[in-house]
């Protein structure tokens, strides 16, 4: 009896654990999670509903976390599209997230994209662990190590896709589903896990298509 009993708590806890990891992982619709209040949004952000063809998804400005979702190692994939404005579009996803204050983040300047400034071009998509390393000090102290040029290069003002994957100890980042990475980085602290969001400094960026696996 004490062993079926023993049984059947295993059993629960299992599909329990089993049914979670399954809500975290797989397409995220981010209109849906909008709807239903399974965003972090604060009063003094823009978040708005985004139809364009294939893509649906959100139009946003600063950190978006998605509720009840915490990411660990994996892949990230997602649509985005910025803005063709110098030092004002800034656009990726947030992770291993604490706060709005600590977390990490991979994003990108769209503005840099078609530049005839070959280190402008290089400095197109960025890795972050904040609050400790922000960009201005990481450029400063490790010139290029953590923000590289994209290949291929998308238009400033189209759609492209990122896919950005996570490990234990390092972070890899695509474009456009090229086989080559643009970014190879190792993490700059210790965190294992945490939110993960939309992020986007500046103008408002474009969201669709998320998958966490």
């Amino acid at each position: 009896m004490k062993n079926n009993i023993l049984f059947t708590l295993f059993l629960l806890s299992f599909l329990f654990n089993k049914a979670v990891y399954a809500q975290q992982n797989g397409t995220k619709d981010l209109n849906s999670l909008l709807k239903q209040h399974k965003l972090v949004i604060t009063p003094r952000q823009s978040v708005t509903e985004l139809t364009d063809g294939t893509k649906q998804g959100l139009s946003c400005n600063g950190i978006v976390w998605l509720k009840e979702v915490s990411f660990k190692t994996g892949t990230i994939d997602v649509d985005l599209r910025g803005k063709d404005v110098f030092q004002q579009s800034f656009l990726g996803i947030a992770f291993h997230g604490i706060d709005t204050t600590t977390y990490d983040v991979i994003y990108f300047r769209p503005f840099n994209f078609q530049s005839p400034d070959t280190l402008r071009r290089k400095h197109t998509v960025q890795y972050m662990s904040m609050p400790d390393y922000p960009w201005d000090r990481l450029r400063k102290e490790h010139p290029l190590v953590y923000e590289n040029a994209v290949n291929p290069f998308p238009l400033a003002t189209a759609w492209f896709h990122a896919r950005i994957v996570v490990k234990a100890d390092g972070i890899f980042v695509y474009v456009d589903h090229s086989a080559s990475p643009s970014l190879t980085v190792k993490k700059l602290n210790n965190r294992q896990d945490g939110l993960i969001g939309l992020w986007a400094d500046g103008l408002t960026g474009d969201f669709a298509n998320l998958v966490i696996k």
